[in-house]
């Protein structure tokens, strides 16, 4: 197969959603469509018997959420599908909100009961921010829901996207008896079944009477009645407005049964996006291009915590990625040569001769890499779009243990490069600060020390409202500040000065008094 063709055949995208809308588990089940898997495990609570395949690490496991985002590929009816799971708990948000970079089109899960909840619209945000193209799958069909109409009224208001039902559904609860596929003119019936996959029947026409026959007289009319109102609300799909991101089409189902996922799919796969244009700063990557770009949007440390090892997730952009030969790390200035990447199925790895624009692929690291590094074949791109935000949260670490020093040490070194949290020496007292964007995040780093490098650290409380990186052309001033704030001064992971400011007050009188100081609240300026 040719280059243009391999690329052409590529879907990479995310799912996210609110926590405990089911995005796991319409990973699972998507995942059991491309064989990738046999069984799909259910994920309920902390009651788990068989864990999510996505949810690999042993607190996700525990605890029955994701708080990293997996990678997994598989190959689907002449597709190369590759799927990002993201964490849905707030607390894990940046993770997210990075991943969002490497992905070209995103299926968003909501819960029919629930509707549009919090999170989903700050992910809508990022999406909105990028124009990335939006797919909604209503989950929960086979529980008691919101009224369908409402539910899409719900999601053109709170997430600002046009909607057009693909699906509809045929009852809820208790009195849902399926979907009918507007998109193949289908209509398939629900059968509650975690593993089994359904056929639909094909009807081409809804004033078919073995409609009737099939799911009752008043069933059949309602679903008449309610196909008719909302295709006079809304306009006909259009496949170019969902490409520039103003136009989601909606499906219908239960991703827990195994029920509307096939239809989301198969749509998914015809009408998304194959690997889009990558920002840089000095001009935009086609993925047609020759010559080999990527840059890394994660790090994860100990995915195999036998082996102690570091992979860095490479989201290629242009060109054919190919195994052992010399690519230009940007940042560092020099040629490496990979002589194991490999391709994913969550924590499960094969090593891959060559990849493609669209694939994900994770090279073993260590210590090369950070969240935002560049590989080339010889040009010197920046990738845009990979910022770490100011932490909401702080507390010092502390050494719980003086035996594990040079393991607690080693554990946050390798954990802040993942990006999950962020590390500030505080300069007028050199303690070690931990900064997140929710609590939870102390909880998983304790968590981790503990088990992955055998570490134990304690948390001591630290009251700051904000941590932000300071910037000036004016050195006199700059030092000036920093000799006034002189205990509110720390330094970043890459030694760059962080002003900790311990209250909007503080804040906002430091901005007004030196004028020639750029305050910043991302890392990327």
């Amino acid at each position: 197969m040719g280059f243009i063709e391999e690329i052409k055949r590529r879907r990479t995208f995310g799912i996210i959603s609110h926590p405990d809308a089911g995005k796991t588990t319409l990973t699972e089940k998507l995942l059991l469509f491309g064989g990738a898997i046999h069984v799909a495990g259910a994920v309920k609570s902390n009651k788990i018997k068989q864990t999510a395949t996505s949810d690999f690490m042993e607190i996700e496991k525990q605890r029955g959420i994701s708080v990293a985002t997996s990678v997994m590929g598989f190959e689907y009816k002449g597709y190369k599908v590759n799927i990002l799971d993201t964490p849905g708990h707030q607390d894990f948000a940046e993770d997210t909100y990075r991943t969002l970079t490497a992905v070209d089109s995103v299926i968003i899960v909501i819960d029919a009961a629930k509707g549009v909840e919090t999170q989903t619209r700050k992910l809508m945000e990022v999406c909105r921010m990028r124009n990335t193209p939006v797919m909604v799958f209503i989950n929960k069909m086979d529980r008691p829901t919101k009224d369908p109409f409402d539910l899409l009224d719900e999601i053109e208001a709170e997430l600002k996207i046009n909607v057009r039902p693909l699906s509809w559904p045929i009852g809820n609860g208790t009195d849902f008896q399926g979907v009918y596929n507007l998109y193949e003119k289908n209509l398939y019936l629900f059968s509650p079944s975690k593993q089994t996959l359904e056929e639909g029947i094909e009807i081409k026409d809804l004033s078919d009477s073995q409609i009737e026959t099939i799911i009752g007289e008043k069933a059949a009319n309602t679903l008449r009645d309610e196909v008719e109102l909302f295709e006079g609300v809304y306009q006909e799909f259009d496949n170019t407005p969902y490409l520039e991101g103003s136009l989601a089409p909606v499906f219908f189902g239960s991703a827990l049964n195994n029920f509307g996922v096939r239809e989301l799919l198969h749509c998914f796969l015809e009408i998304a996006p194959s690997p889009r244009p990558s920002k840089t700063e000095h001009r935009m990557v086609e993925p047609r291009e020759e010559k080999f770009s990527g840059f890394v949007f994660k790090i994860h440390a100990n995915m195999d915590p036998n082996h102690r090892n570091r992979i860095a997730f490479v989201k290629i952009c242009s060109g054919k990625f190919e195994r052992n030969t010399p690519y230009l790390h940007v940042q560092l200035g020099k040629d490496l040569k990979f002589s194991s990447p490999t391709a994913f199925m969550a924590d499960k790895k094969s090593i891959i001769d060559e990849a493609y624009p669209g694939d994900i692929i994770g090279i073993p690291d260590s210590g090369n890499f950070k969240i935002g590094d560049c590989l080339s074949q010889g040009e010197k791109l920046i990738f845009k779009g990979l910022p770490s935000f100011s932490p909401e949260l702080f507390q010092y670490i502390e050494n719980a243990d003086p035996l594990k020093s040079k393991q607690l040490a080693k554990g946050i070194d390798q954990l802040m490069d993942e990006g999950v949290a962020q590390l500030f020496i505080n300069q007028f007292n050199n303690r070690k600060i931990i900064g997140t964007v929710g609590q939870l995040q102390f909880e998983v780093i304790q968590y981790r020390l503990l088990h992955e490098y055998s570490a134990s650290c304690r948390w001591e409380g630290l009251s700051l409202y904000k941590a932000c990186w300071i910037r000036s052309e004016n050195q006199a001033e700059l030092n000036d500040f920093k000799q006034r704030k002189n205990q509110y001064m720390a330094k970043d992971k890459y030694g760059r000065d962080v002003f900790l400011a311990d209250s909007s007050y503080m804040l906002q009188m430091a901005q007004e008094q030196f004028k020639n100081i750029e305050f910043h609240f991302t890392s990327e300026f």
